[in-house]
Parts: C-alpha cells; sequence; structure tokens
C-alpha cells in the first residue's frame, strides 16, 4: 500500500507541475565554438599557475629553481563533449606547455644562475563540469572533476656547468613534473567553480525589462544533458514590479524543442506573451480614459466608468512577431481572440458580452500600439553577457514558436569575467584534493 501511495503523490505532484514558458537547447554544433574559445581561457589559466621553488643538493652541488611559469599551451587533440550526468566534459590528449624559470647553481666558490626555457610534453587533461540549479533559480557550475598528468619534462641546460645541468636534469625535471602535476587541476576547479560562476551570474535570473514590469527567468530544474544536448527549463513569466510575488497560472502548451541542426534553440510558449500583457495590465499600462468622443456613445452608457481597468481581463490570445537582435527579443503583439467578465457578478458578465467586439477594436487600437512599442524595445533571452545570436530563424508551432540561431563571441570569455568576478576573491571555496598523476 506504501508503494501504491507514493507513486498516487508522484503522479499528483507531476500532474500540478508548473510547466516552463521558455526552453533552450544548445546542441553539439556549438561546441567547436565552445572549445575554441574555452581553449584560449584556459590557455590564459595556465600561465597563471604558481610553482613552488625547488631546491636540491647532489654531493656538492647545491641547486635551487624559481620564478616558473607557463609561457604557451599548444594542443595536439581535444574534444568537449556533452555527457549525462557531468554535464560537460574537456578531454586534452597530447599536449605541451612551454615553461621558463631561473636557475641557480653552486658548487663550492662557482656560482652559476640564468633565465631558461623549459617544455612540458605529453600533457593530458580531462575535466568535466557539472552544472545545476541553484537556490535562486541561477545556473551554476557545482563540481569540476579532474585528472591531470604530465608524462615527461625537457629543459635546455648551457652554460659553464652545461655538463653539471644534465647531470642533475633527471632530479630537477622529475621534480619540476611532479610539482606541475599538483597544480593544473587546483587552477582547472577555480577557473570553473569561481570564474566561469562569475560568467554565468551575467545571466537574467529576475530583472526589469522598464519601469512596469520584470521578467522572471529562473531555472525550473537543473540542465539535462544528453550526449547531443543540453536542456533547460525557464519558466520565462513576466510580473509587475509591483507585485514581484504575483504569477500568473500557466495554462498553455508547452514547447518543444526537437531540431538539432542549429547551435542553440529557444523556444516560447503562449504563456510567455499573455504574462507580458497582464503584467502590462496590472501594472497600469493598459488603463485608457474612455470619455469623450473616442468612445461610442453605447460604450459609454453602459460601462459608466472612467477607467478601463475597472473591468476584467484574461482571456486573450495573442499572435507575435519576433526579432533577435544579438540577444534581445523583439516582439510586436496582435490580439486574436478576447473576452471580458465582471468580478462582480455573472449577470454583470452576461451584460457585457456587446462589448467585446467593440473593447476589442479599442485594445487593437488604442493598446496594442503602446504595448507594442515598449516590447519592441526588447528583452533580452537568458544568454552569458559577451554571447550573441547570429543567423536566426523562426518557426511557428501550435501554442508556441522557436528560435533557432548560431552562436558569437562578441567578447572574449575572460574579457567579460574580468568585468563581472567578485572583488572578494575568498568567498571561493577551497579546491579539492589534486587527482594528479605522478
Amino acid at each position: 500500500m506504501a508503494l501504491y501511495g507514493a507513486l498516487f503523490l508522484a503522479l499528483l505532484v507531476g500532474a500540478h507541475a508548473e510547466l516552463p514558458g521558455c526552453k533552450i537547447r544548445v546542441t553539439s554544433k556549438a561546441l567547436e565554438l565552445v572549445k575554441q574559445e574555452g581553449l584560449r581561457f584556459l590557455e590564459q589559466e595556465l600561465e597563471t599557475i604558481t610553482i613552488p621553488d625547488l631546491r636540491g643538493k647532489e654531493g656538492h652541488f647545491y641547486y635551487n629553481i624559481s620564478e616558473v611559469k607557463v609561457t604557451e599551451l599548444q594542443l595536439t587533440s581535444s574534444e568537449l563533449d556533452f555527457q549525462p550526468q557531468q554535464e560537460l566534459m574537456l578531454q586534452i590528449t597530447n599536449a605541451s606547455l612551454g615553461l621558463q624559470f631561473r636557475r641557480q647553481l653552486l658548487y663550492w666558490f662557482f656560482y652559476d644562475g640564468g633565465y631558461i626555457n623549459a617544455s612540458a610534453e605529453g600533457v593530458s587533461i580531462r575535466t568535466g563540469l557539472e552544472l545545476s540549479r541553484d537556490s535562486a533559480g541561477r545556473m551554476k557550475v557545482s563540481n569540476v572533476s579532474c585528472q591531470a598528468s604530465v608524462s615527461r619534462m625537457h629543459a635546455a641546460f648551457g652554460g659553464t656547468f652545461k655538463k653539471v645541468y644534465e647531470f642533475l636534469s633527471t632530479f630537477i625535471t622529475s621534480g619540476m613534473r611532479f610539482l606541475l602535476n599538483q597544480q593544473i587541476c587546483p587552477v582547472l576547479y577555480h577557473a570553473g567553480t569561481v570564474l566561469l560562476n562569475s560568467l554565468l551570474d551575467t545571466i537574467p535570473v529576475r530583472s526589469s525589462v522598464d519601469d512596469l514590469v520584470g521578467i522572471d527567468y529562473s531555472l525550473m530544474k537543473d540542465p539535462v544533458a544528453s550526449t547531443s544536448n543540453l536542456d533547460m527549463d525557464f519558466r520565462g513569466a513576466f510580473f509587475p514590479l509591483t507585485e514581484k510575488n504575483w504569477s500568473l497560472p500557466n495554462r498553455a502548451v508547452e514547447p518543444q524543442l526537437q531540431e538539432e541542426e542549429r547551435m542553440v534553440y529557444v523556444s516560447f510558449s503562449e504563456f510567455f506573451f499573455d504574462s507580458a500583457m497582464e503584467s502590462y495590465f496590472r501594472a497600469g499600462a493598459l488603463q485608457l480614459s474612455l470619455v469623450g468622443d473616442k468612445v461610442p456613445h453605447d460604450l459609454d452608457m453602459l460601462l459608466r466608468a472612467s477607467y478601463f481597468g475597472s473591468i476584467v481581463l484574461m482571456d486573450a490570445r495573442l499572435s507575435a512577431k519576433m526579432a533577435l537582435r544579438g540577444k534581445a527579443l523583439r516582439t510586436q503583439l496582435d490580439l486574436r481572440r478576447f473576452r471580458i467578465y465582471s468580478n462582480q457578478s455573472a449577470l454583470e458578465s452576461l451584460a457585457l458580452i456587446p462589448l467585446q467586439a467593440p473593447l476589442k477594436t479599442l485594445l487593437q487600437i488604442g493598446v496594442m500600439p503602446m504595448l507594442n512599442e515598449r516590447t519592441w524595445r526588447g528583452v533580452q533571452i537568458p544568454l552569458p553577457e559577451g554571447i550573441n545570436f547570429v543567423r536566426e530563424v523562426v518557426t511557428n508551432h501550435a501554442g508556441f514558436l522557436t528560435i533557432g540561431a548560431d552562436l558569437h563571441f562578441a567578447k572574449g570569455l575572460r574579457e567579460v569575467i574580468e568585468k563581472n568576478r567578485s572583488v572578494d576573491v575568498k568567498a571561493s571555496t577551497a579546491p579539492p584534493p589534486s587527482t594528479a598523476a605522478v
């Protein structure tokens, strides 16, 4: 009986689960572009690696290796894939790191020093990003897995003590390889949990559209990855700024995403547009003075009111024409179906039936142009700063529409991150123990 009860509750919860008003799918077609930008960012991060000084003694020789810096990353093979459970997996194989360090050698009273170039060969890195929804509905990198190894080191020692350095090179390069192995994963962990999260912070969650309404782009659940795409469900609802806790019930058709030919697809249901009109109505933007020669005589006599806001809408259905500029969604709405009723009594609702046609005309002439003037300014689609849509195509479906597009990095990842990251770096969590191979 307990099992049947649990199943019944699960079905009950599922039946009343809120539907998303907006869905976004990132396909595998976007991964090559994302990988190239990500590798540039990764190379810059690896250049920040700090390797402790390496000191040692072999017989009468004392050596000190210091100021080790990564100068470049050379890639032979790299892959970025979607993986269920892990979301994004980056694998780099047989890469090399260019290094520069300062050498110091003391043998009795003889001293030798200077800077030298070296390389770390056979570098392998496997790192995964786990994406999730936080308590505020924002997408976050919740975990970073990492395995990294350097198979060999090479340093071209020269100078007076060249033969001595060649004798010591085994000890020096082995020690440097060990230290380098231990530094790669903490750098990647910080890049994922701190730096990339500061990039995701630029995605709007609940923000103002204008001085009257805002929009809610909170994630409704964790992103879901398959082998070919990453799907995200957003609430996609407008709300009046004076009633931030108000919400319109979503009874629209759930938008569907089936295509995978473009880099990204965004789908909006009728609920997205209905909530916009209802929010502007509740915020007072659609209140019109019904006096003077603008109102038919019969309508004026029957309403006996000064403001359109005294009548209760909302059985209204809209059609929308969409345009995309960068990542600003511009909308031109058209009223397809309209019905009014009174919140006082059924009798008053019956009396309002003759007014539906003239009021619809009034809405189309007086209200919709004002609403379109606002919606044509554009509403941002939930994308990070610095990433825009290009070559978009809009497809209409029954109850929702879909925009397919490719991505364009208008700004580099580092540029956006440095602009938006928090000044308080102490807020970052400590990295987990490295799983680097020695």
